[in-house]
């Protein structure tokens, strides 16, 4: 899914230079909200601005082949409330492919269990053609964002702050999202 770029003035007709730009809104790095799997779920409405930024933990999963299943992500430090992202192989590639590695249905229970904030993947999509979307429903379901999309492969396993800034579109189902890592949140609001 490439946005479609489209030049709707230029400066052989104008004295102005202006670009529209077509795309699904589950393009590139994005949030999905309960609205995209769930029946009458929930839109961006339901995103908190109190949790722009959060407490974050990266999982290094790279030696996972097909699916994080429970037992990938049990042996991990995850702690209530804050995200985790989740660095697979999926950030080494740069084409799209359709055998990228998922979270599994039992892996979306155990993080579920661990009452996290959100969960964040490295490929366009948390699951791969599982019938009904349950690693999907689970976590939205329990009000658990997802973020689909990430670029992982430079970020160390590791704890960070993750800041994540969702385009405000009234009634989506998802949402283009800007996120940043920061290694030590004091020093970066002292940089701003």
């Amino acid at each position: 899914m490439k946005p479609v770029f489209s030049v709707v003035q230029d400066f052989l007709s104008s004295d102005v230079h202006q670009t529209k730009v077509t795309l699904d809104l589950h393009t590139g790095t994005h949030l999905d909200t309960p609205l995209h799997m769930i029946e009458n779920g929930d839109d961006i409405e339901y995103f908190n601005l109190e949790d722009v930024i959060s407490k974050c933990t990266v999982l290094d999963l790279t030696g996972v082949d097909d699916k994080i299943t429970e037992t990938h992500l049990s042996g991990k430090n995850i702690s209530s409330n804050e995200f985790v992202l989740l660095k697979t192989e999926n950030s080494t590639r740069d084409d799209f492919t359709t055998d990228f590695v998922f979270l599994s249905e039992t892996g979306a229970e155990y993080l579920a269990r661990q009452n996290i904030t959100g969960v964040g993947i490295d490929s366009l999509g948390i699951e791969r053609n599982q019938p009904g979307h349950p690693t999907h429903k689970i976590l939205l379901s329990k009000g658990i964002y997802i973020i689909e999309g990430l670029r992982l492969e430079d970020v160390p396993e590791g704890n960070y702050y993750l800041l994540m800034v969702p385009l405000n579109i009234k009634h989506a189902d998802g949402v283009p999202v800007r996120v940043l890592l920061i290694d030590e949140l004091k020093s970066f609001i002292n940089s701003l």
